[in-house]
């Protein structure tokens, strides 16, 4: 079974970079670890999922606003949340290659947990128990240096000019939420928003990874999407349970596999919160954390009204009291929702004889909607009239113009791209004004008439 998983993820990563999805960053350079790059078709998966997750998050709903806020924040967001203090890793060193490690990655790879909330002395103590068990993954060796705290936070020389990143430190953000939670305020004094309501955002995040792993599951860079919901204290649990249902909905509504999909209750709660769930995916390493739903109790604004001294509490105007909300929280990944859906949509398929890989994508994902043939690229004509085809669908959806080849393998090289419809001009088009579209999970291939093309593809496609 693990030969079969590694197999897979083998496949998803070479598909990737050959198909133009993922590449590795400043490859030519030696790349960078944990950094990756959305090639020309996986720009458009990403913004596609993206474009999903706005539509159901913001455009769908009343009760809940968009924001982008600042890559960069002012250091005392970072204190006011704990980061600076407590966002850390437990690290260790091999002494054999000098590769640096996490070690609840080492034990957990045995079966150990290791809870997040240990202090070094107690993580040091279950790891000095379990090291016979444990091999340096790149050189075997089993002499490990004691585990150390590692913060995730990366630190900039914004403003400073100095260079010296001890004083004055500035962050890149570790996470997205912190600027909707500075920013509550200010969307609730310039809006008609009332509790409950929601705050939705989709930008970029930095973590210094001790081991950025499998892919692009754990990168250094990485693009959340995120949505914090603040509500009455008494109606926490009842939207809590609400928020869990329709983050649920969404990844089938998305084309996920239900038997891909589950859940798994945190156990061990940090000590604000109320509960937490993952809605994990099955990777090719096994079942890990697709999403977060959380119950975050009024931890975050209450530290940055401390921190800050603005009063961030909320005031009822019907009763006239004031509170400070409570927020639930939904936290993705781009690349984790990626990464699930390429895996969900992989396929090998035997056909007379031959093997073909299809990604099946479902169509409001497919990165190229309809790709356009002509059957011979040196023919003037049919060239021309598949032009023109391409220049009118292109109005509407993302195409692909391809002359490359022979039809059949054109048809596999869009098949691995994932194109829902290819449409193909032959000389009997020049006669009888109909072109061959060809179905990519049926491979059925249909004759339809040049002047029904755009409403034929539009019933399809939408």
């Amino acid at each position: 079974m693990t030969n079969k998983k590694e197999n897979l993820m083998d496949k998803i990563v070479s598909l990737a970079k050959r198909r133009g999805f993922v590449f590795p960053s400043s490859e030519i350079y030696g790349g960078l670890a944990g950094v990756y790059d959305y090639g020309y078709y996986g720009v458009e998966i990403a913004n596609a999922i993206k474009r999903e997750w706005w539509k159901t998050m913001v455009q769908l709903r009343e009760d809940i606003v968009g924001l982008d806020s600042s890559i960069f924040m002012n250091p005392k967001v970072w204190e006011a949340s704990g980061h600076v203090s407590g966002f850390s890793d437990p690290l260790t060193e091999c002494k054999s290659c000098h590769i640096r490690l996490r070690v609840d990655h080492l034990l957990e790879d045995k079966g150990i947990f290791a809870d997040e909330k240990m202090t070094e002395e107690e993580i040091n103590k279950i790891f000095s128990e379990h090291k016979s068990k444990i091999g340096c993954p790149k050189c075997g060796g089993k002499n490990f240096t004691d585990v150390k705290s590692f913060n995730l936070l990366v630190k900039s020389n914004l403003g400073n000019f100095t260079g010296d990143l001890k004083k004055d430190p500035v962050y890149l953000r570790g996470e997205t939420c912190q600027g909707i939670y500075v920013n509550y305020k200010n969307v609730l004094d310039s809006s008609r928003l009332k509790i409950p309501f929601g705050i939705a955002q989709i930008g970029k995040a930095f973590r210094n990874e001790i081991t950025a792993r499998q892919f692009i599951f754990r990168t250094r860079e990485f693009e959340q999407m995120e949505m914090q919901y603040f509500v009455h204290p008494d109606q926490e649990m009842e939207e809590y349970e609400k928020l869990r249902k329709d983050r649920w909905q969404y990844y089938l509504d998305l084309g996920i596999k239900e038997e891909n999909l589950k859940w798994k209750k945190h156990e061990n709660l940090v000590f604000y919160a109320k509960e937490a769930y993952d809605i994990e995916y099955k990777y090719p390493f096994g079942f890990s954390e697709l999403e977060g739903v959380h119950a975050r109790g009024d931890y975050d604004l209450t530290q940055h009204s401390k921190f800050s001294g603005e009063d961030l509490s909320y005031t009822d105007l019907i009763n006239n009291k004031k509170y400070i909300p409570h927020i639930i929280e939904s936290s993705s990944g781009v690349g984790r929702t990626f990464f699930a859906i390429l895996c969900d949509v992989y396929n090998e398929e035997e056909i007379n004889g031959e093997k073909r890989v299809v990604m099946k994508f479902p169509k409001k994902l497919a990165p190229i909607k309809v790709a356009i043939f002509p059957l011979l690229k040196n023919k003037p004509k049919l060239v021309e009239k598949a032009r023109e085809i391409y220049d009118l669908l292109k109005l509407d959806y993302m195409c692909e113009f391809d002359d490359n080849g022979n039809i059949g393998k054109r048809y596999r090289r869009q098949d691995e791209i994932g194109t829902p419809y290819c449409v193909t001009v032959d000389f009997d088009s020049l006669d009888d004004e109909a072109v061959t579209v060809r179905d990519r999970d049926t491979m059925k291939q249909e004759r339809v008439g040049m002047g029904e093309l755009v409403k034929y593809l539009e019933e399809k496609l939408n």
